[in-house]
């Protein structure tokens, strides 16, 4: 018999702790909740959890406040912040301050799923390697409070990059998370189906190069066709883009189309 994950939802909306206590139950795994930081931490002291999702805002504390005690009482145990705030600076706060990730909400099932299984796989890693990820977050930690005690221009890039090696790849007003495929406009997020956003990776990655019809289906979707069936295939996910980043798709100023080559990001 598999052992059930134990795992910690930590969210001051009921509704939504409900929905994802019952996503994450039907998965198999055992789901405590807690409405504050209060009874999050009465269940903390018991012992610890295998994952932990913390609400970035709670009504008794803030979670960018309340992660660093969650840190203190277990530095290896992974904890996702959760956030109605489509802030990437609050995301990567979260991260610099120890947190192994984000979901922004509303967030889908099958993402929530995905995420919880590969940071479950990775808790279940040799011993030894656990505790060089303990070491570098403890690390991390120590630079980022030096960084905030400094509050100098020199210490600050230094943190990020260690935190953050290649995570964001940004093209003008967009900032796209390669570990979460978040993309963001500005301060907003902006929902892109996952295979469609791999286009928007190719993208952004070639830009301002016009991307081929065939390089386009090869990098996004990781098969050779020929041109004609790229064009066709790549069309469909031009048009969802265009949707989800244009004020007008039928007149784009973003992803432009280069005549019998492919498509190109200006941005």
């Amino acid at each position: 018999m598999t052992l059930r994950s134990s795992i910690l939802i930590i969210d001051d909306e009921p509704g939504l702790r409900k929905t994802l206590a019952t996503i994450i139950n039907h998965a198999g795994h055992q789901v405590t909740s807690a409405g504050s930081a209060r009874e999050a931490l009465l269940f903390l002291q018991k012992g610890a959890y295998d994952l932990v999702f913390l609400d970035l805002k709670l009504q008794d504390t803030d979670g960018i406040q309340f992660l660093p005690v969650i840190r203190k009482m277990y530095p290896l145990m992974p904890v996702v912040i959760l956030t109605a705030h489509a802030s990437l600076d609050s995301a990567i706060e979260a991260v610099r301050q120890g947190a192994r990730d984000y979901l922004l909400k509303p967030f889908e099932p099958a993402l929530i799923l995905d995420r919880i299984a590969c940071i479950l796989a990775e808790q279940s890693q040799p011993k030894r390697q656990m505790n060089l990820i303990g070491q570098i977050q403890t690390l991390v930690g120590q630079l980022t409070q030096m960084d905030a005690g400094n509050n100098d221009e020199s210490s600050a890039p230094l943190a990020q990059t260690i935190v953050d090696p290649a995570r964001f790849l940004r093209a003008g007003p967009l900032t796209l998370d390669l570990y979460a495929k978040i993309v963001m406009n500005g301060e907003m997020s902006i929902s892109i189906p996952p295979s469609t956003y791999d286009y928007l990776v190719t993208l952004v990655r070639h830009a301002p190069s016009p991307v081929a019809y065939e390089t386009l289906v090869t990098e996004a979707q990781g098969y050779n066709v020929t041109r004609s069936e790229a064009r066709e295939i790549a069309r469909w996910h031009i048009y969802e883009l265009r949707k989800a980043l244009e004020e007008n798709p039928k007149h784009p100023r973003f992803i432009i189309t280069v005549h019998n080559v492919g498509y190109r990001l200006i941005a």
